[in-house]
């Protein structure tokens, strides 16, 4: 079997099998693993190879780029600033950006931003890929855009341009980026190594390793709707990406965050233990309950799955049936975080081998199904 690296409780021993499975079946090329209990990491594990040509080990401190798993970090953010009284996830967009009021967009309101209802999941001007690095650019356009659908009626996923939505509010607010906001108040006092935009030459962007793209999809094929097309085509973003340093420089807060499974699961261990991990409290519990407000349940205009949103977050449907104080989401190519706030267990799993579908993905599954296992079992 493929050699695993890290540690894990005994009772969890399904865990490190299920990864080395995944290694040895060659669904995976190199992955860690991460399960946190009651806030305290249980589980963290990591194997395989950081390259393609399996040359590179994957080492404890390997990051890989999460794509729209980056999505959990930025929604906590914003349950933060609620929290503070700072942000009213009811208050119409433009109380923070005046410029959002136009187009007839000045009833749209910050819950419909992170329920995905905005009307806004791309963008009607051609977008360059490069461009996604020019924050002033894509937000301008948002601001200047008329949704494509009636806000609050139901959900289209903002693949790329949620990150620049609640990212501008943050940015509003706080004056800083989101990037920085998210180190300054979430990840530095977790000492959680998951970042959202990394300097040339920074040590930890030495760590990062880039993606192993799919070969090309047609996500007609794929059950992708129209809407789903025109959001997910411009402009259209690979895994190849993810090895050119302008993109790791950048923020862009719905799919460039970095990080490895330790570090995903410590910040969202936060929601699953009300607020609250590794002795820092970053919400109160009423904060963290916020998140499940329900947005939308139903057809998603752009995925074509029903799914049901909260705050940021994927809750239980019938495309991802989990339990009913359980969120999650994850990213293109096959990461994942789930947080089950009952059992107050995060589960985390990031890799380098893309898979080509837009959501859902057996390994991830097999990780959770095995951490449940274990917990059972444990109890």
């Amino acid at each position: 079997m493929a050699d695993i690296q890290g540690t894990f409780e005994d009772r969890f021993e399904g865990v490190a099998q299920a990864l080395s499975q995944n290694l040895d079946q060659g669904l995976d090329v190199g992955a860690s693993v991460a399960v946190a209990l009651n806030g305290e990491i249980v589980v963290d594990i990591w194997g395989g190879y950081a390259d393609s040509a399996k040359t590179t080990p994957w080492h404890r401190e390997t990051l890989v780029n999460v794509f729209s798993t980056t999505k959990t970090m930025v929604a906590l953010c914003a349950l933060i600033l609620a929290d503070r009284g700072e942000l009213d996830f009811d208050a119409p967009v433009a109380r923070y950006w005046p410029e959002f009021a136009q187009a007839g967009k000045e009833h749209v309101l910050v819950r419909h931003l992170l329920g995905h209802t905005s009307g806004l999941s791309g963008w009607d001007e051609p977008l360059e890929l490069a461009e996604l690095s020019d924050w002033e650019r894509c937000t301008s356009l948002l601001a200047a855009q008329a949704p494509w659908w009636e806000p609050g009626t139901q959900s289209g996923y903002h693949a790329v341009t949620q990150g620049y939505l609640v990212g501008e509010v943050i940015h509003r607010i706080t004056g800083l980026t989101p990037g920085a906001f998210f180190k300054q108040n979430v990840a530095d006092p977790l000492g959680a190594d998951f970042h959202i935009g990394l300097p040339d030459g920074s040590e930890a962007a030495r760590r990062v390793v880039p993606l192993i793209s799919p070969p090309p999809a047609d996500l007609g094929e794929l059950g992708v709707p129209r809407l789903g097309l025109k959001t997910l085509s411009n402009p259209p973003i690979t895994g190849d990406v993810t090895a050119q340093a302008w993109w790791r420089r950048a923020e862009i807060p719905a799919a460039n965050g970095q990080g490895n499974a330790r570090s995903v699961a410590t910040v969202q261990s936060v929601i699953a233990c009300a607020g609250e991990a590794r002795g820092t409290r970053l919400l109160s519990d009423a904060g963290v309950e916020a998140l499940f407000r329900e947005q939308a349940d139903g057809p998603d205009l752009v995925l074509g799955v029903p799914l049901r949103f909260g705050l940021g977050f994927g809750l239980s449907s019938e495309t991802m049936p989990m339990g009913p104080r359980t969120c999650a989401w994850g990213g293109y190519g096959g990461s994942l975080v789930v947080s089950d706030l009952d059992a107050r267990l995060t589960v985390a799993y990031v890799m380098n081998r893309m898979e080509p579908g837009v959501i859902g993905d057996p390994r991830g599954a097999s990780i959770v199904g095995a951490t449940v296992v274990g917990l059972l079992g444990g109890s």
